[in-house]
């Protein structure tokens, strides 16, 4: 059975950090494309970051280039965004997703992607 699963939301201060992390099972997540994406009230669910199968390479949103990390532990079969230098328009619910992505390079588009986590919800606030 599929399943992936995000931890790592919270509450933190404008300018802070968090680690997400997202625990695949089920399936090898070094051979799929891994995204994160958000979703704040009243909008559009986004792409935020993809890392792409095997070779690993990474993608991100402009509104994030520079804050975010995205990295995939294979012995962990889990996936990492670390967000730095957070601000209030970072907040959202965030989900991971897994999506074969062939013939693509690399997508950060949400109807591209297969499985989808739960969420988490980091929130941003003083």
């Amino acid at each position: 059975q599929v399943q992936l699963v995000e931890s790592g939301g919270g509450l933190v201060q404008p300018g802070g950090s968090l680690r997400l992390s997202c625990a695949a099972s089920g399936f090898t997540a070094e051979n799929y494309a891994i995204g994160w994406f958000r979703q704040a009230p009243g909008k559009e669910r986004e792409g935020v970051s993809c890392i792409i199968r095997r070779a690993g390479r990474t993608y991100y949103a402009d509104s994030v280039k520079g804050r975010f990390t995205i990295s995939r532990d294979n012995a962990k079969n889990t996936v990492y965004l670390q967000m730095n230098s957070l601000k209030h328009e970072d907040a959202a619910v965030y989900y991971c997703a897994a999506g074969d992505l062939r013939g693509m390079g690399y997508s950060l588009t949400p109807r591209d992607y297969d499985y989808w986590g739960q969420g988490t919800q980091v929130t941003v606030s003083s």
